[in-house]
């Protein structure tokens, strides 16, 4: 059984068991997350939402929080001696899915 949540304005595919990668949620490690917006559900009967299943959840438990790799920006302007550098480290949560209530 598969089901496909959405959090932190993505849309992602989870099964039991699986750990995810999500953004950062407020909650501290060890904690359980209980999603609300499933949008579909999908294994012997599929029940898809519009634009979520009534009565569906999926359950599960924070692991650890912490930062990605590091990507450079740069931008510039040829010519106008512009030139801008940053770094940056996206935030998540690594969440392994116990439960999917359908």
């Amino acid at each position: 059984m598969y089901a496909i949540i959405e959090t932190g304005g993505k849309q992602i595919k989870v099964t039991e068991g699986q750990e995810v990668y999500i953004e950062l949620l407020n909650t501290e490690a060890g904690e359980t997350v209980t999603f609300d917006r499933v949008l579909m559900v999908g294994g012997d009967d599929v029940k898809v939402g519009s634009p979520i299943v009534e009565g569906a959840t999926v359950t599960g438990k924070v692991d650890k929080h912490g930062k990605g790799k590091k990507i450079t920006v740069y931008k510039y302007k040829p010519k106008k001696n512009y030139r801008r550098k940053q770094g940056h480290r996206q935030p998540y949560t690594k969440v392994v899915i116990d439960k999917i209530n359908a």
